[in-house]
């Protein structure tokens, strides 16, 4: 049977990157979407996948927020591939970037929500199909230096990053023994499409602050992504490219 995985928050950016680097490595995949900005970008995507790499795919809207849309996303890959899933890779995240005192309940709630207790969701509910799987499986949790550091007007974002860290190493331990492999990616500032529409001279000052001197690409953690898939003594690590800027 041909090698499944599941992403989450795959259309755009790192995740788009991350998608497409699983096709590259055989995997069929499902691509989990939220908005319908995000439908043409996923539907893309799957076209791309069958048409370059010659695997299946399967579209998914899925509020991972929320527990009962992260069930149907998972049933879905279940009932599309069969009975085993080979790698989780959880992505999803959204920023507020706001500051402490000015931001609502409900606006920090959501940031937890989408970039922790998803987490939390897509691992209780993929988990049973990942363990004891003679080629093992793996769980890759994308973090941020913002898990490592603290960041101004991110507390809410640094929080749920830094959780996402906890849960990767306690789960690491509790499912060593039964062939699943958990680890972190914490990547630090990648040009994605938020950081081509700033000003260019501000992107300089950015690149200018990190000591590799420039700003990291999408493959930088598509590769990493890559490199832990197939690295079979790698297990509770939190890897993270960010040029310099933190070393943990």
């Amino acid at each position: 049977m041909s090698k499944v995985a599941i992403i989450t928050g795959g259309s755009r950016g790192i995740g788009e990157a991350m998608t497409l680097k699983l096709g590259e490595m055989g995997f069929n995949v499902v691509i989990n979407y939220r908005s319908e900005r995000s439908k043409k970008l996923s539907d893309d995507l799957s076209e791309k996948l069958a048409r370059d790499y010659g695997v299946e795919s399967i579209v998914v809207r899925a509020d991972v927020s929320k527990y009962s849309d992260c069930e149907r996303l998972v049933n879905a890959a279940i009932d599309k591939f069969g009975n085993k899933i080979n790698v989780l890779i959880n992505n999803a995240g959204i920023t507020n970037n706001c500051n402490f005192l000015d931001i609502t309940e409900e606006a920090y709630t959501n940031v937890i929500n989408t970039n922790l207790m998803s987490f939390l969701h897509m691992c209780h509910l993929a988990l049973p199909y990942m363990v004891d799987l003679e080629e093992g499986s793996s769980i890759i949790n994308t973090s941020s230096i913002g898990g490592l550091m603290g960041v101004a007007n991110q507390g809410d974002y640094c929080a749920a990053k830094a959780g996402v860290i906890g849960l990767t190493r306690a789960l690491a331990l509790e499912f060593a023994s039964r062939k699943v492999r958990v680890n972190a990616i914490a990547p630090g500032m990648i040009m994605t499409d938020m950081l081509r529409g700033v000003n260019q001279d501000e992107l300089k000052a950015l690149a200018s602050t990190i000591p590799m001197g420039h700003i990291g690409d999408i493959s930088d953690i598509s590769g990493c992504m890559e490199y832990i898939i197939n690295a079979p003594y790698l297990t509770g690590q939190v890897i993270s490219p960010n040029g310099g800027v933190i070393m943990p």
